[in-house]
């Protein structure tokens, strides 16, 4: 039987202490409780910083990014036939929420001709409940209704916060952009002539991704359309499903019931390469930070080792007083297990104390033109924290196995003859 009785874990707490004229027992054993926390606290830390890096990029990505898109072949992109296609789309017990919508590219100008690309993004400026997306919530000036108070504009837009401030616009100020879909070829020079449209700054948004604020300019719908020269047709159709996470799934449903030519893009997807790295970059830190925790086992391991060899003496007169041996090596099992749950139970409320503050305070901070976002965000997990102490009480556990055969050998006349 492995588990050690209450005289057995007496024993080997008494062992743990060392005696009254050396505290050196109580030194390593501290070390060794110090060891396996250290390990146990960056090991959850650094999974909490993967899982927040994941989370964070997910839920920033899909603040103006829909769960799901369905998209048409074709080398227009052109979908006309979009009304039938939402009728369908929103039949699915596993969409909450579907509008069409506008993706173009274009070219803006502030008053003094600086230009800057864009994406631009038409849709109809639903912030209700059952929204597509959450782009209404990020507005930090204005709103989403697009009013504007020029008469001689040709409607309102919305720029993400970064890019009207690097135009220098504000609310108010009037922008201009290239209409892609209405160039015309000059009969004299036979060369191309930009039609510039007029546009008035109603507000901005801060979604709290560099790709977006920097680069995204929203408008209605109906305005979109005659920018880009599409008439009643839309590029797309935005979805909003009841768990994104099934999206691939749903997108595929949805593509075999609609037929061709159209076709489904789900965020998953399109962002594949980017998870994809973090769940290989979790993976590998997670290997590394383990080996903190392999030190911390050969620690136990040294430890224990000092242990028997500093209590041989005693070993050899509780095995004469008809100690068996297979309670001896339980002895120096209950150290093990002593010293794997108490560094465990420290490095893990240390850890979880530190990954809030990170998470809490944002004291980290990156830079969002490389990750997106701008400061490291930690999000602790329950099954990441319950492997954790599990994999740190096994290695404990198992690095007693060799200090306690060791002690469990010894015979007691040769124990006692020790010096």
């Amino acid at each position: 039987m492995l588990i050690p009785s209450p005289l057995e874990r007496a024993i080997a707490i008494r062992y743990m202490r060392g005696r009254k004229q050396t505290r050196f027992a109580t030194l390593t054993t501290i070390i060794a409780v110090g060891g396996v926390a250290i390990g146990v606290m960056a090991l959850i830390v650094v999974l909490g910083v993967m899982n927040g890096l994941r989370d964070d990029l997910r839920d920033r990505i899909l603040v103006a990014n829909p769960h799901l898109r369905v998209l048409t072949y074709g080398a227009s992109l052109k979908m006309d036939s979009w009304r039938e296609a939402l009728e369908t789309i929103r039949r699915d017990p596993e969409v909450i929420a579907a509008a069409p919508e506008v993706l173009t590219k274009s070219l803006i100008l502030n008053s003094a001709s600086y230009p800057s690309a864009v994406d631009v993004v038409g849709f109809d400026p639903d912030t209700g409940s059952m929204a597509v997306t959450t782009l209404a919530d990020k507005v930090t000036v204005g709103s989403l209704s697009f009013h504007t108070k020029a008469d001689s504009v040709d409607g309102g837009i919305v720029l993400g916060y970064r890019l009207a401030s690097r135009l220098s616009v504000y609310p108010g100020d009037v922008v201009r952009l290239v209409s892609p879909g209405s160039v015309q070829v000059n009969r004299v020079t036979g060369k191309p002539d930009p039609k510039f449209w007029f546009f008035e700054v109603t507000g901005t948004f801060d979604t709290g991704m560099y790709q977006y604020d920097d680069g995204f300019a929203v408008m209605d719908m109906a305005t979109a359309q005659r920018f880009a020269a599409l008439g009643d047709a839309v590029t797309g159709i935005q979805i909003r499903l009841r768990d994104p996470w099934r999206a691939p799934e749903v997108g595929d449903t949805l593509q075999r019931r609609l037929g061709y030519p159209f076709r489904s893009f789900d965020w998953q997807s399109q962002n594949q390469s980017l998870f994809s790295a973090l769940q290989l970059e979790k993976l590998a830190m997670g290997l590394i930070i383990c080996f903190i925790m392999v030190v911390a086992a050969f620690n136990i391991v040294g430890t224990l080792t000092m242990v028997v060899a500093d209590k041989t003496k005693e070993i050899g007169i509780l095995q004469a007083m008809g100690f068996p041996p297979g309670a001896v090596g339980r002895v120096f099992l209950a150290q093990g297990a002593i010293i794997g749950t108490a560094g465990t139970a420290l490095g893990l409320v240390l850890g979880l104390l530190l990954a809030y503050l990170i998470d809490r305070s944002g004291l980290i901070r990156i830079d969002p033109q490389v990750y997106f976002i701008d400061h490291l965000p930690v999000h602790v997990e329950i099954p990441d924290v319950f492997a954790v102490v599990l994999f740190s009480f096994l290695v404990a556990v198992v690095a007693t196995l060799h200090p306690s055969r060791a002690a469990s050998r010894l015979t007691p006349v040769e124990a006692i003859r020790h010096e």
